[in-house]
C-alpha cells in the first residue's frame, strides 16, 4: 500500500488509535461485568476485544510493512533482529515521547484544573513511561551485544569445519595492551570491548576489564566477572 498520502497515513494512525482504544475500553467493561456476575455479556466484551485486536494488527501492519513477517523461518538472524530492532526503536520512540512530552503537558494542564488525582496519576505515567523506554533501550543495547556474539558463534563454526577440511585455524594472542584487550564471558559469549564499555551497566568507554568493579555481570546472561576470559580475535585473512 501506498502510505505517500498524508491522508491515507492518517487515517491508518487514527483507525489503529480507536481499535486499540475499543480493545482496552471493552476488556475494561469485561472485568466490570464479570465482577457484577454477568459471564455471558462479560464474555461477549472479551470476544469483540480480542476482534478488535485483529483489527488494529491488520492497521499497523499497513503502517509498518517493515514489520510484517509470513514466514520467520525464511529470515535470516540479520533480518529477524533487523525487526525485532525496529520494534525497540518504535517502542522507544513512544515510550520517551510519553515521558518528556505528553504527560508533563496532561499533568501541567491538571493543575490549571486544580484536579489533583489526575495530576498525581500524569505524574506517575510520567515515571512509568521513562522507565520503560530505559527498559527498552537496554534491551536494544543488548541486541547490539548479540549481534557480536552470533558472529562469534559463527567463526567458532567456520573454524571448526576449516579443521574437518584439515586447514590450520590461525588466532591473534591476547593484546599485551589492557587498554583494548577484548574479554569474552565463558557462559554466554558476551564480548566485553573496552572502547565501548557498558554504559547501560555503568561502565564508561574507554574503561580497561580490570578496571571494572569486581561486583560487575555480565549484561547478557548475568555473569560474574570471574568468568571472563581475554578473547583471542581471529587473524586477519
Amino acid at each position: 500500500m501506498d502510505l505517500s498520502n498524508n491522508n491515507t497515513a492518517k487515517n491508518l494512525e487514527a483507525a489503529f488509535g480507536g481499535e486499540s482504544m475499543a480493545n482496552r475500553k471493552y476488556l475494561f467493561f469485561a472485568a466490570v461485568t464479570q465482577k457484577l456476575g454477568m459471564k455471558e455479556l462479560s464474555k461477549l466484551f472479551k470476544e469483540t476485544a480480542n476482534q478488535e485486536t485483529e483489527h488494529a494488527f491488520a492497521h499497523f501492519r499497513l503502517m509498518h510493512p517493515e514489520l510484517a513477517v509470513d514466514n520467520a523461518e525464511s529470515l535470516t538472524e540479520e533480518q529477524k533482529n533487523a525487526i525485532a530492532s525496529r520494534c525497540l526503536e518504535l517502542a522507544i520512540e513512544g515510550e520517551t515521547y510519553e515521558y518528556t512530552t505528553m504527560y508533563p503537558e496532561f499533568a501541567e494542564a491538571a493543575k490549571k484544573d486544580r484536579d489533583s488525582d489526575a495530576v498525581a496519576e500524569f505524574e506517575a505515567q510520567t515515571a512509568e513511561s521513562m522507565e520503560h523506554a530505559q527498559d527498552f533501550r537496554k534491551a536494544a543495547h543488548n541486541f547490539g551485544l548479540l549481534t557480536s556474539i552470533e558472529q562469534h558463534h559463527a567463526r567458532q563454526y567456520t573454524d571448526a569445519l576449516s579443521t574437518l577440511d584439515g586447514k590450520t585455524i590461525v588466532k591473534k594472542a591476547p593484546s599485551d595492551q589492557p587498554a583494548t584487550q577484548k574479554w569474552i564471558c565463558r557462559q554466554c559469549s558476551m564480548i566485553y570491548d573496552p572502547v565501548m564499555g557498558d554504559p547501560e551497566s555503568g561502565i564508561a568507554p574507554g574503561t580497561p576489564f580490570a578496571e571494572i568493579p569486581d561486583d560487575w555481570n555480565c549484561p547478557i546472561c548475568g555473569a560474574q566477572k570471574k568468568l571472563f576470559v581475554p578473547y583471542e580475535e581471529p587473524a586477519a585473512a
